[in-house]
């Protein structure tokens, strides 16, 4: 894959289309435009990484919130159980 496709498939269509439409433009005033394109794929691009990033960060919470749970539920039985044997240790 080509480093052009890779970008155009990281790009929202409509940007894609966009681009496609500036660079049929004549060259006066492309040179005027291209600037500002290249900001909005920048920022494109940056809010992708960071929506990347949180997805990232989400996934992982949502692991260590059920290692947490799994963790949680063993110390219940652990309590319930030296609970259990405390009161039998008691009857005696």
């Amino acid at each position: 894959m080509t480093q052009q496709t890779r970008i155009e498939q990281e790009l929202p269509h409509d940007i894609a289309e966009l681009q496609a439409l500036l660079q049929q433009l004549p060259e006066e005033h492309l040179e005027r435009i291209l600037p500002t394109m290249h900001r909005v794929l920048e920022s494109s691009r940056r809010r992708r990484r960071i929506l990347n990033l949180v997805q990232d960060a989400l996934s992982q919470l949502r692991l260590d919130l059920k290692y947490l749970m799994f963790d949680l539920e063993a110390t219940r039985r652990e309590r319930d159980e030296y609970k259990r044997k405390l009161e039998e240790l008691e009857r005696e």
